[in-house]
C-alpha cells in the first residue's frame, strides 16, 4: 500500500528548514534588484500616469477622481514630481465631492498601489513600493511551486532565480502598473492548486488504504487550498479581466486532476466520481469564491456617493431597497460600459504589438525616456526604461514550451500539460481580440505567461539532468549545461539593467543594448 501513496504522491526532497532557506534566498536577491533606487525615474512613468493618481483617489476618497490636466498636458503629474499633492479638478458645481472619473479597470490593483502610497508618500517610491513587493512574493512562490513540482529544492530555486532576472518581470515589479499583480495572483492560484493536487492525492491514498472500494470514490472534503485558489484568482480579476481566462483554465485543470487521481487508484468509474464527488466544491470554490472575492474589491465604491454611475442621490431618496437594487443596476450597468471599451480600443500607439511578436520580443515598450544634459561622464546620455524581457529567458523558454510539446504527447505527464495549458490561458485569447477586433495591446501583456514558461525552462533542466538514478557522468553534463544557462541569464540581464531601470549612461552605451530597431523609441 505503500507503494500507492508514493506513487500519488512522491515525497517532497529534505527537510522544511531547506525548502524554505534556498528560495528565500533567491527572493532576497529579487527584492535587492527591485528595490534598490526604486524611485529611479524621479518621474511619472508610462500608465503611472493613471494608476498612481488613481490610487491616491482610492486612499482619499474610496474611488478614482479626477485630476488636473490631461494626457497631452499632465499637469498633476509635474505637480506630484514637484511634491505638490493638491491635483484634484474642481467639480461642477464646486460643492461637488469628487469629480467622478471613468476607469477601465477593476479597483484592487490600485488598492494594493495606494498601500505604498500610504505608507512612503505620494512619491515615486511610495507608489512602486507594492509592485515590487508584489514582484519578489512572486519570486518566492514560483520557487515553492516548481520545488513542489519537481521534488526538487535546487530546481525550485532555480525557477526563482530565473524569475528574478527577467527584464520584464523587473520593469513591472519597478513601475506602478496593474499587470504585476495580475501575474502575482494567477500564480497563487495555480500554486494554490498544486498544493491542493499532493493534499487530496494524499487524503485519496488513505481512503484506498483504509476504506472499502467503491466505483466512485469518496468526497473528499471541502479542500481549503483549493478555496484559496479560488480567492487569488477572484483577486487576479479584480485586477484586470483578464484574469478570468486563467480562472477558467484552471478550473478544468483541478477538476482533470481529480479525475486522474481518481484513476490512479483504480476506481472504475473515476469521471463520474469527479463530477458527482468533486464538482459541487469545486463550483463553490472556483465559481462562488471569486465572484465574492471580485464583488468585494469594489467596496469603495458601493459605500461611496462619488463612484463614476454611482447614482447615489437618487438611490437614497428611494429607500433603503430600492437603494441596494439601483446600487447593483448601476454597479452592472457601469460592467457593461467597461466591456464596451475594451472590445473597441483600437487606437494606435507606437509601441503595439500582436500576441505573436511577445515571446519573440520584436515590440518592447518604452515606459520612460530622456535625454539628461549631464550624469553620464561627458557627451550625449540617455536614459530609458525599456519593458522587454531577458533574451535568453524567453528564447529558451520557446524551446523549452517545444519541448513540454513532445514530453506531453510521448508521457502525459500532468506537469507538462500543466504549464502549456496556463501559458495558453494567458496567451491565446489574446490572438481573437487581436483578429475579431483589431485590439490595441502592448507585450507586457505576456507577464502573466512568464512564470509559466520559466517553470517550462526548469521542467525541461529537469529533463536534461535527469533523475536521481540516471549515470554520474550524465547528470554532471546536464548540470553543467543548467548552470552554464543560468549564467547566460545572469550576464543578459546584467547587460541590459541599465536600460530596465532608467540609469543615467552614455547614449553610445545605450545603442549598442538596443538588439534590433524596434527596440528604438520611435522619433
Amino acid at each position: 500500500m505503500g507503494s500507492t501513496r508514493d506513487r500519488l504522491v512522491p515525497p517532497m526532497p529534505g527537510g522544511v528548514l531547506w525548502g524554505w532557506i534556498g528560495p528565500l534566498l533567491v527572493a532576497a536577491f529579487g527584492a535587492v534588484l527591485r528595490f534598490v533606487d526604486l524611485g529611479r525615474p524621479n518621474a511619472v512613468v508610462f500608465d503611472e500616469t493613471y494608476y498612481a493618481k488613481d490610487a491616491f483617489a482610492l486612499l482619499n476618497f474610496g474611488v478614482e477622481r479626477k485630476a488636473l490636466g490631461s494626457v497631452e498636458d499632465p499637469v498633476a503629474d509635474r505637480m506630484l514630481i514637484a511634491g505638490d499633492t493638491r491635483i484634484w479638478e474642481t467639480c461642477v458645481p464646486a460643492d461637488a465631492d469628487p469629480c467622478p472619473l471613468y476607469v477601465a479597470h477593476p479597483p484592487l490593483g490600485k488598492w494594493l498601489i495606494a498601500t505604498g502610497e500610504h505608507l512612503f508618500g505620494m512619491t515615486p517610491f511610495g507608489w512602486r513600493f507594492a509592485t515590487a513587493a508584489a514582484g519578489v512574493i512572486s519570486i518566492l512562490i514560483l520557487a515553492r511551486t516548481a520545488r513542489r513540482m519537481t521534488r526538487s529544492t535546487l530546481l525550485g530555486c532555480l525557477a526563482g532565480l530565473l524569475l528574478a532576472l527577467d527584464g520584464l518581470h523587473l520593469v513591472l515589479s519597478r513601475t506602478a502598473l496593474l499587470d504585476i499583480f495580475l501575474m502575482l495572483f494567477v500564480l497563487a492560484g495555480f500554486a494554490c492548486l498544486v498544493t491542493d493536487r499532493d493534499h487530496t492525492r494524499a487524503r485519496l491514498a488513505t481512503w484506498y488504504e483504509t476504506s472499502p472500494l467503491t466505483d466512485q470514490g469518496p468526497w473528499l472534503g471541502w479542500r481549503p487550498w483549493r478555496l484559496a485558489a479560488g480567492t487569488m484568482l477572484g483577486a487576479a480579476c479584480a485586477v484586470k479581466w483578464s484574469g478570468i481566462f486563467f480562472l477558467a483554465a484552471f478550473a478544468v485543470l483541478t477538476l482533470l486532476w481529480d479525475a486522474g487521481a481518481r484513476r490512479a487508484v483504480g476506481l472504475r468509474r473515476p469521471y463520474s466520481g469527479a463530477f458527482m464527488r468533486d464538482l459541487p466544491t469545486a463550483l463553490t470554490a472556483l465559481a462562488l469564491t471569486p465572484a465574492l472575492t471580485y464583488l468585494a474589491s469594489w467596496t469603495g465604491w458601493f459605500a461611496s456617493a462619488g463612484g463614476w454611475g454611482r447614482n447615489w442621490t437618487q438611490a437614497t431618496s428611494q429607500g433603503p431597497y430600492y437603494f441596494v437594487f439601483d446600487s447593483v443596476r448601476s454597479w452592472l450597468a457601469y460592467h457593461f460600459q467597461v466591456l464596451g471599451f475594451h472590445t473597441g480600443l483600437a487606437k494606435h500607439h507606437d509601441y503595439q504589438s500582436e500576441p505573436w511578436e511577445w515571446p519573440l520580443l520584436l515590440r518592447p515598450v518604452v515606459f520612460h525616456w530622456k535625454t539628461p544634459a549631464s550624469g553620464c561622464g561627458g557627451g550625449s546620455c540617455a536614459q530609458e526604461v525599456l519593458a522587454v524581457g531577458t533574451p535568453v529567458i524567453w528564447y529558451g523558454g520557446l524551446a523549452a514550451l517545444v519541448a513540454m510539446v513532445a514530453w506531453y504527447v510521448a508521457t502525459r505527464d500532468w506537469r507538462a500539460g500543466a504549464v502549456l495549458l496556463a501559458y495558453a490561458a494567458g496567451w491565446l485569447p489574446w490572438f481573437y481580440y487581436a483578429l475579431a477586433d483589431d485590439r490595441t495591446m502592448f507585450m507586457f501583456y505576456a507577464i502573466p505567461m512568464v512564470p509559466f514558461m520559466i517553470l517550462a525552462l526548469v521542467l525541461a533542466a529537469g529533463l536534461v539532468i535527469g533523475p536521481a538514478r540516471a549515470p554520474l557522468n550524465r547528470r554532471a553534463l546536464g548540470a553543467a549545461l543548467t548552470g552554464t544557462f543560468a549564467l547566460l541569464a545572469l550576464a543578459n540581464l546584467w547587460w541590459l539593467y541599465p536600460v530596465l531601470t532608467g540609469e543615467v549612461i552614455p547614449y553610445e552605451d545605450w545603442s549598442s543594448r538596443m538588439l534590433t530597431g524596434d527596440w528604438i523609441k520611435p522619433g
